[in-house]
């Protein structure tokens, strides 16, 4: 079985890591207030695409912490490097690029096709 307490400390780094990015992109992701007398329709456009993306850049990393809050239930749990699908070990190297992996590469490939 996998070293529990490595992947806790990796996945309590990346949270600590996603929730200092979150919390930088809030503001960022804010609705776009702008003057209209004094800032042209080009600018205003940008501005509300450039809001645009980084509340989608918000969502993503949100959605990340969630899978990561609920890999650290796994480990608690004694589910955690165990695929959802096969009940297979999921490569160690698979979970040290993502410790929110549930899937094994052969049932991920599976459900992608």
């Amino acid at each position: 079985m996998h070293d529990k307490e490595s992947f806790r400390t990796l996945i309590r780094d990346q949270l600590a890591s996603l929730q200092e990015q979150e919390s930088d992109s809030t503001d960022s992701a804010a609705t776009v207030e702008l003057d209209q007398s004094r800032v042209g329709r080009l600018s205003r456009m940008d501005a509300m695409q450039s809001q645009a993306m980084h509340a989608e850049s918000l969502r993503r990393v949100r959605l990340q912490i969630q899978a990561l809050k609920r890999a650290l239930s796994r480990i608690d749990s004694d589910d955690f490097g165990l695929c959802e699908a096969c009940d297979e070990e999921i490569a160690a190297d698979r979970l040290r690029l993502n410790p929110a992996a549930v899937l094994c590469i052969r049932c991920a490939e599976k459900m992608e096709s």
